[in-house]
């Protein structure tokens, strides 16, 4: 992919491709209506609202065991204690996973939970079995997703799951552990750099990561399961931390870290963010994310380096730097548009919020079926909470794939399966059947009457760079399968003066179901 453009702000054209384009990459899919208002918004009031402050999300209820003495049905049970005879942490892990679900199917028009994502893949945490410290984690992401990248790693780093999965409970001065302090530098802040010499990574040394977990240790784990009876808590120990002064390589400038107690981890990121490629590494992060995998030198030159100054001149706040990014010449040029390979997440929820698959609205029915989604995420290799490895997923830092990881001959036929649910077979759970209202969906159109106006405007909706000559005709097979273009306007306006005549109905019915299964099958369905 060429590009020829940098992070000067897009001054083109704003039609309905390139609103698309912005609310595909920054949010979990619009509607053809949210696509439509940011097209009459415009650019700069679209991305306001993108980046408009929200409240909190309501957090996760009980939304269907009664065997929870503090916790009714449709309350709340973040800030309730565990019980020693009942296993509570297994209702409590489904409500927060089908509540994390809801969330991205509701989040209108807002960049946040793409960002909580995106730390989730950035600061990652797994293995993690008590729901509690999952909700305290990304809540901490979710408060912190467009705020500051400095103050975001000095919380991260003594967050109860972030100190248990990286064994910073287990730092001490009498056992130092180097794990947090590998990451903390390898993968959180400054990345790992190419091999200068024995231990030295360009970025920062072997003899750093030492240093680093001595800076680090006297952190520990309150609460875990509700031990004691506490909630998720950090809390440091005097006595198990090293009071003796450390001294970070030639990479930091020598730098000397004397004890601070409490505060000295802190003492240790200042140090790490003076170095300019704390910024460069993560723009490169933003820029897979939100752009594309592949960072030539021009790309580096144009994109990255005037974001990461951008990044330092307002003292790591990202909120500016990711409206640069979305406001960029760089961000529409043609070359990105369809460029991205959807994650499931996006796959997923794009597709049930394009189509407006109606859920329920009562809580228990809601969050099972809300449950339902997220376990199939299992099925296309992207589960919330269950990142691979402490580096992610590998679509976003694994050459030379990079999003290609998410299509292999096993997840392509899970995505089928799941588009032929909605457009056909249907999706039950309880008493719900979740399917395309294909006639309710296609009521809404500006143009239903009109084949080929219909077919643009629905293959607009879901493909990011529409469709060819041959392949309107192709879908407009499935229509009016060898007759003029007329014969869709008579048929769906007789349906339309009389839509309780049942046999009209199915017949108008069918064709579309078998429009948008054949849509869904196209290889552009999975391009973002």
């Amino acid at each position: 992919m060429t590009l020829g453009s940098g992070l000067s702000p897009y001054s083109g054209a704003w039609g309905y491709a390139q609103a698309a384009h912005l609310l595909r990459r920054s949010t979990f899919g619009a509607t053809n209506a949210q696509i439509k208002q940011a097209v009459a918004d415009g650019m700069a009031a679209t991305i306001s609202k993108l980046f408009s402050d929200q409240p909190m999300p309501d957090p996760p209820v009980n939304y269907y065991f009664r065997n929870d003495p503090n916790v009714p049905i449709g309350s709340t049970w973040v800030d309730q204690p565990y019980s020693a005879q009942t296993n509570f942490a297994n209702y409590r892990r489904r409500s927060l996973f089908a509540w994390t679900f809801g969330l991205l199917l509701n989040e209108g028009i807002s960049i946040r939970e793409k960002m909580t994502l995106f730390w989730h893949n950035h600061f990652v945490t797994e293995n993690i079995n008590d729901p509690k410290f999952k909700y305290v984690y990304i809540s901490l992401l979710r408060e912190n997703a467009l705020s500051n990248f400095k103050r975001l790693v000095k919380k991260i780093t003594i967050d109860p799951s972030m100190l248990l999965y990286l064994n910073g409970n287990q730092n001490s001065r009498r056992a130092p552990n180097e794990n947090y302090a590998r990451e903390l530098f390898e993968l959180f802040t400054i990345g790992k750099g190419e091999l200068a010499g024995p231990g030295d990574y360009t970025t920062f040394t072997e003899d750093d990561v030492v240093e680093a977990a001595r800076v680090l240790t006297g952190w520990v784990v309150q609460g875990y399961l509700g031990a004691g009876g506490l909630e998720p808590t950090p809390l440091f120990v005097q006595n198990r931390h090293d009071i003796t002064q450390k001294k970070l390589s030639h990479r930091f400038n020598n730098a000397i870290i004397n004890d601070n107690g409490q505060y000295e981890y802190g003492d240790l990121v200042d140090i790490i963010f003076q170095q300019e490629e704390v910024s460069r590494f993560i723009c490169r992060k933003f820029y897979r994310w939100f752009v594309y995998y592949d960072i030539n030198e021009e790309v580096e030159m144009n994109v990255i380096e005037p974001m990461a100054q951008m990044l330092r001149d307002n003292d790591f706040e990202v909120k500016p730097v990711l409206e640069a990014l979305l406001q960029s010449e760089h961000f529409y040029d043609p070359a990105c548009m369809g460029a991205m390979i959807k994650n499931p997440l996006d796959f997923m929820v794009g597709l049930l919020r394009q189509s407006e698959v109606k859920f329920s609205e009562d809580v228990t029915p809601k969050y099972l079926e809300w449950l339902a989604f997220f376990g199939y995420t299992d099925d296309l290799q992207m589960v919330y909470f269950i990142p691979p490895n402490v580096a992610g997923w590998k679509a976003y830092y694994q050459e030379p794939s990079y999003y290609q990881f998410w299509i292999n001959s096993t997840t392509l036929s899970k995505r089928l399966v799941f588009t032929d649910a909605l457009t056909q077979a249907a999706i039950v759970i309880g008493q719900n059947v979740l399917k395309i209202d294909v006639l309710d969906f296609i009521s809404k159109l500006d143009d239903a009457l009109d084949v080929n106006n219909m077919i643009d405007e629905i293959t607009n909706i879901f493909l990011p760079m529409g469709v060819t000559e041959a392949q309107r005709d192709a879908l407009k097979e499935l229509l009016i399968p060898g007759l003029p273009d007329y014969e869709w306007t008579i048929e769906y306006s007789n349906y339309l003066g009389d839509p309780s005549d049942e046999e009209l109905k199915q017949s108008v019915e069918r064709k579309l179901q078998s429009f948008m299964k054949t849509l869904f099958s196209m290889a552009e369905i999975h391009l973002s």
